[in-house]
């Protein structure tokens, strides 16, 4: 996003009335509606075009003939993987904690709660999102990071080496140790050995809880994982 330039968002939803709420809701907020999609295909069609900053995403999207029902998460992992510049905020009606997972981990930047949010939070989200932060609902995870935790200099970013955060990201974005080792150029057996450091520096008791901590502290997830 440009300065001075308005904040531009794409939708990917089903639902028309819900849709045209959310269009209007942005515009008289002063941002930029770039696309307005029911389908994946033709919301990423509408990205390359015209690239926008955030992207509103639903995950469950019903064809209006009511023939097939498809999912916006690989809308998410799309534009991870050839619009890493735009940021995926996922808006949906799915409360479950491993689906919230599957998001942040195929590339979302954040995960809204579509009964819990109101028009002023979601704004808020919205900015939040461009400004390149990283949001998981609260609601979900009852023992959230504590805000000193976050600082990169504090907390415990602050007590990762460069190459443990470069492996905290692929962790992030769902790669194997052994995709890790190729993309970073290093043995298993170094992976491995960042990891057990990761593990004791974060005090985590899994993968799962690693990935989701380095979501919940901004962790750069590479484009190519």
């Amino acid at each position: 996003m440009q300065r001075g330039s308005p904040l531009r968002i794409g939708i990917l939803e089903d639902q028309q009335i819900f849709l045209e709420s959310l269009v209007s809701l942005l515009e008289l907020s002063g941002i930029q509606v770039t696309a307005r999609c029911a389908t994946v295909e033709d919301f990423l069609a509408q990205t390359r075009q015209q690239p926008p900053d955030v992207a509103l995403v639903d995950l469950r999207l019903e064809h209006r003939d009511g023939s097939e029902v498809s999912s916006g998460l690989r809308a998410v992992e799309l534009l991870h993987d050839f619009h890493p510049q735009v940021r995926a905020l996922v808006l949906s009606g799915n409360r479950d904690p491993a689906e919230v997972e599957r998001c942040l981990r195929a590339g979302a930047a954040g995960y809204l709660c579509k009964q819990n949010v109101g028009g002023a939070e979601l704004l808020e989200a919205v900015e939040r999102v461009a400004r390149g932060e990283r949001l998981v609902p609260p609601e979900l995870f009852p023992s959230p990071v504590q805000m000193d935790e976050l600082s990169p200099t504090r907390g415990a970013l602050g007590r990762l080496t460069s190459r443990e955060r470069e492996v905290l990201g692929y962790i992030a974005s769902g790669a194997d140790n052994l995709k890790i080792s190729v993309c970073l150029g290093i043995t298993e057996r170094t992976v491995k050995a960042h990891i057990t450091s990761i593990y004791r520096k974060l005090d985590v008791e899994n993968r799962t809880q690693m990935a989701m901590l380095a979501c919940q502290l901004g962790v750069e997830r590479p484009v190519n994982a």
